[in-house]
């Protein structure tokens, strides 16, 4: 009985020195919105964007990966504003956007709300830029909607199912998972981001502390366990093979989340695609290679634009 009791106290204090709440909304605004950032309603969805460079230029839309929030584009975002305006945005379920008000995650809901935010915004056509799961909203957007799209940059686009992939869910969500909603220790968070890094030490404390808070956001943790378990594997080759602007891919040759071999997919079905290849860089090549990568990308729009 006694040793019943004391694995029990064990177990609650760990839950207790573990337990990390969601942080105040306030508190995060007051850390993280900067000039230019602002809050704005699409389709009845609330956005939290940065919109920033000239009003009268070209206009640059990008869409971060999965658990990021638009600051993974600071550094490519400052030096691309000197030319482009630039409009970044959390995703529904993630940042400062917080979850989706239908709770629908699926792709074709994803580009549903994009197209009314661009709307919103004004935007009949941008070049949109997209990474990882960023990178899928992106090309099935230019797939549905290609006279919105001039040019299509793709970072490490998520897309291809996994070949050893044994149903048709893109991710195998353990009940496990939703013990992340209460705890969300920094030691863990580490463990889950550094190996998107070539470099595991690369990501500073600063970097790790700004993942750790927009996953703290409210209501992210249950927004992003809901995305994943609403993703479904599907043939993406027709769509890719629809599109018909320029389009760019951006690949780590370090990627071990999104291997660089997955290129060929992408380069087999959009024949007018492009590689850049960033050495010594892993899968969040924007944030570890920020000038060589965003180089590459101003090289190929300078080439249209």
């Amino acid at each position: 009985m006694k040793v019943t009791f004391l694995a029990a106290l064990l177990i609650a204090l760990s839950l207790w020195l573990a337990w990390t709440p969601d942080l105040p909304r306030e508190r995060l605004l007051h850390n993280y919105a900067v000039s230019g950032t602002s809050q704005v309603v699409a389709g009845e969805q609330p956005y939290f964007l940065q919109d920033t460079g000239p009003r009268d230029a070209p206009t640059m839309v990008l869409l971060h990966g999965f658990g990021a929030s638009l600051q993974t584009w600071d550094a490519w975002s400052a030096e691309l504003d000197k030319q482009w305006r630039v409009v970044r945005i959390d995703v529904p379920a993630f940042g400062l956007t917080g979850p989706a008000v239908n709770n629908d995650y699926s792709d074709a809901a994803d580009v549903a709300r994009l197209a009314a935010l661009l709307d919103h915004l004004g935007l009949q056509q941008v070049v949109l830029g997209g990474h990882s799961m960023g990178g899928r909203i992106a090309w099935n957007f230019a797939a549905a909607h290609p006279e919105r799209v001039s040019h299509l940059v793709l970072v490490s686009p998520d897309g291809f199912p996994d070949p050893r992939a044994a149903s048709e869910f893109t991710y195998q969500v353990s009940p496990w998972l939703g013990l992340m909603r209460y705890s969300l220790p920094a030691w863990a968070l580490k463990m889950a981001v550094a190996p998107a890094y070539a470099d595991a030490s690369k990501p500073s404390s600063a970097t790790l502390q700004r993942y750790q808070d927009m996953m703290r956001a409210p209501g992210v943790r249950a927004a992003l366990i809901e995305r994943m378990r609403q993703s479904r594997n599907s043939d993406p080759v027709p769509r890719l093979q629809s599109l018909g602007m320029p389009v760019l891919l951006v690949w780590g040759e370090k990627d071990t989340f999104i291997p660089i071999s997955n290129a060929q997919d992408y380069l087999k079905a959009i024949p007018q695609a492009r590689l850049a290849t960033i050495p010594q860089a892993g899968h969040v090549v924007h944030e570890e290679a920020p000038l060589l990568s965003v180089q590459a990308v101003k090289a190929f729009l300078n080439e249209y634009i």
